[in-house]
């Protein structure tokens, strides 16, 4: 029977070393990456069953680069490792595609189960969450839905952490006036008026 491969993607050095050398014993660990963009690109190179992966990372965040890959049809189970405990991005997590959530505060035991359970096909959310996440999905509150598409929140992201419209437009593989475009379009719909308010949203919203 051939071991589950997969991917790891954080933008910290140390804990992808340290990931690697403790995941190898049990997985085969088809690579690394250190941002979204990296790691959409080694998914369609290596197709690893699970891919591991932050949600805070630069040039494209986890979720929005989950969004990307199920879009293409990929078909590797995403796993997110995070410092992040706020319910709301476990809830955007699970939309955008994820098959599970873990925190950074797990020990290497969970991390194994987790990989395990979500190659298997199933869900896996860690304890320290489940109840929370239960309580919340069951309050009747205002819809949570999405005002940008993954494109416009591309551009926000790469506004955010200080890159031009040419820089970003590059990163993208679009022309600098489509990036202009996508931004004007997220001012009008969110009713910004300045990039400063745009970092504000962006920060606001977890972006960055």
């Amino acid at each position: 029977m051939s071991r589950t491969s997969i991917v790891l993607a954080d933008d910290h050095v140390m804990l992808l070393d340290v990931l690697v050398r403790l995941l190898e014993q049990d997985f085969d660990v088809l690579g690394t990456a250190r941002n979204g963009r990296s790691l959409i690109n080694m998914a369609r190179k290596k197709r690893p069953d699970v891919i591991v992966m932050d949600i805070a990372m630069p040039s494209l965040n986890g979720i929005d680069a989950t969004r990307i890959l199920q879009k293409e049809g990929c078909s590797a189970r995403i796993l997110f490792l995070t410092m992040h405990a706020d319910l709301s991005l476990v809830e955007e997590a699970f939309r955008a595609g994820a098959s599970g959530f873990l925190l950074k505060v797990c020990d290497l035991e969970e991390l194994i189960k987790a990989i395990q359970t979500v190659s298997e096909g199933a869900r896996y959310i860690t304890p320290l969450l489940a109840g929370d996440l239960i309580s919340s999905l069951m309050t009747v509150g205002p819809s949570r839905e999405m005002p940008l598409t993954v494109r416009q929140r591309e551009v926000l992201q790469l506004l955010a952490e200080g890159k031009t419209m040419k820089e970003s437009a590059a990163l993208m593989g679009i022309s600098a006036r489509t990036a202009e475009t996508h931004k004007y379009e997220i001012m009008r719909q969110l009713g910004l008026h300045t990039t400063a308010a745009l970092i504000r949203y962006a920060i606001q919203i977890k972006l960055v």
